[in-house]
């Protein structure tokens, strides 16, 4: 696919994550024609023609990521719980939302794990923000005005989206989104911290320490939440 009308890499996403990661993004629909095969098999015959674009973005997405590192042609292929795939060496995560999709890919001698999450702002309203949010969020968004409480709200959603991401691959723990609350000290800033507190033991706590913080932005209309899990200092020191 051509860069300029397909994936190109984002400096402005990486940013949401520490150096040596690599971001690739697509404003436009996915191309299924341009899946490899093996990954138009994980897609099946009838996805739907709006889920088949989505998952073809997000496959291209990680492709063009992964050229950075020099791994071509590899196809992104599904697990047992839908999770992507990645070459031996790397790891990564990949989003997708109307108008817009992601995937950041980093060395495994580098990250144990990578979580990035896009949604559209202000899509979780104040009905389904009692599903999502444990009472210290919802006390906090109450106390905000009602657009920006459903933007914020929003914002709580991928926080804890990008953290199951980054979480699932090495801990193989189920959670739900009363397990962990949010804490957002930079809001209402568009671009800054946040930080993850655990309401319940979590496996990846043996990889890394709690509270965990990562990144956020809001742009365009997008809110985007990435966080990294890097190896401990010493396996870095030695890879």
């Amino acid at each position: 696919m051509d860069d300029a009308l397909g994936p190109r890499i984002s400096s402005a996403l990486a940013a949401l994550f520490p150096p040596g990661v690599v971001v690739a993004e697509t404003r436009g629909p996915g191309v299924v024609a341009e899946l490899l095969p093996e990954e138009a098999a994980d897609l099946g015959p009838r996805a739907v023609a709006k889920r088949a674009q989505e998952f073809a973005a997000g496959r291209a997405c990680a492709r063009r990521a992964l050229r950075e590192f020099r791994i071509t042609g590899f196809p992104v292929r599904v697990g047992a719980n839908r999770e992507p795939l990645w070459p031996a060496g790397t790891v990564g995560s990949i989003t997708h939302t109307e108008g817009l999709c992601a995937a950041v890919v980093g060395e495994a001698s580098r990250f144990q794990g990578l979580g990035l999450d896009v949604e559209q702002a202000g899509r979780v309203s104040a009905s389904l923000q009692s599903r999502i949010c444990v009472p210290t969020e919802l006390a906090w968004l109450a106390r905000l005005p009602t657009a920006e409480a459903s933007v914020a709200a929003t914002l709580v959603f991928a926080v804890k989206e990008a953290f199951y991401k980054v979480q699932y691959p090495l801990a193989r723990q189920w959670l739900y989104f009363q397990d962990a609350a949010v804490e957002l000290p930079e809001w209402p800033a568009t671009s800054g911290a946040w930080v993850l507190r655990p309401k319940r033991p979590f496996v990846i706590e043996s990889y890394t320490a709690f509270p965990l913080a990562g990144r956020y932005r809001i742009e365009a209309g997008f809110v985007l939440a990435g966080v990294a899990i890097e190896q401990p200092a010493a396996d870095s020191a030695r890879a």
